[in-house]
């Protein structure tokens, strides 16, 4: 068991710099945002902020997409529409404009650093594997879905169809959504 030493954490601390952060993604680009304008804003100090996260890219990682209820499995009774739930939150995500600011960069910073690249993404871990994973080998169970379709397959097939679309069409609208949905049920389905 870990003990920790001195004060505890402020978690008002922790939620201004998150909120600077977004607020800051609206106003700038990723490589111009700054760790001193993050505290400024903030009213804290850079020391405070590592002490929280380790870098740039692990703030703005956590500031873009929050862990909350839009990365929660919505469960609609039927795989397509389960389908489109996720299709449809994943492109709320990043099309968030702080999202859409920090995604550039962070691509960038984690193609060039594996390590970055592993540790951000195992943010993510307990959704894949907990509730994805948990939720195909049910729907695998009831044959709707192919057996050995894993959890990150499933999450990087839409999370990278719809940030390509964001890329190359902006924001998709309900139809591309709907048609996206339908193309990626198609190809787990039983």
């Amino acid at each position: 068991m870990a003990t920790e030493i001195g004060r505890p954490r402020n978690r008002d601390i922790d939620e201004a710099v998150l909120r600077a952060t977004v607020e800051l993604l609206g106003q700038t680009t990723y490589a111009e945002l700054s760790v001193d304008a993050i505290a400024a804003r903030a009213a804290t100090s850079k020391p405070a902020i590592y002490r929280r996260w380790p870098s740039k890219a692990a703030l703005v990682h956590e500031a873009a997409f929050p862990l909350d209820g839009t990365t929660e499995l919505v469960i609609t009774g039927t795989l397509l529409g389960d389908i489109r739930e996720m299709v449809r939150r994943t492109v709320a995500v990043l099309s968030t404009p702080a999202a859409r600011t920090a995604l550039p960069g962070l691509v960038g910073e984690m193609a060039a650093n594996p390590a970055l690249h592993t540790a951000l993404l195992q943010r993510f871990s307990g959704i894949l594997q907990h509730g994805l994973g948990e939720y195909l080998t049910v729907a695998v169970q009831r044959g709707q879905v192919r057996a050995g379709i894993t959890a990150a397959d499933l999450a990087e097939s839409i999370a990278g169809i719809a940030f390509l679309a964001l890329l190359t069409r902006g924001v998709p609208d309900d139809g591309w959504i709907d048609r996206t949905a339908v193309l990626i049920t198609k190809g787990i389905s039983a």
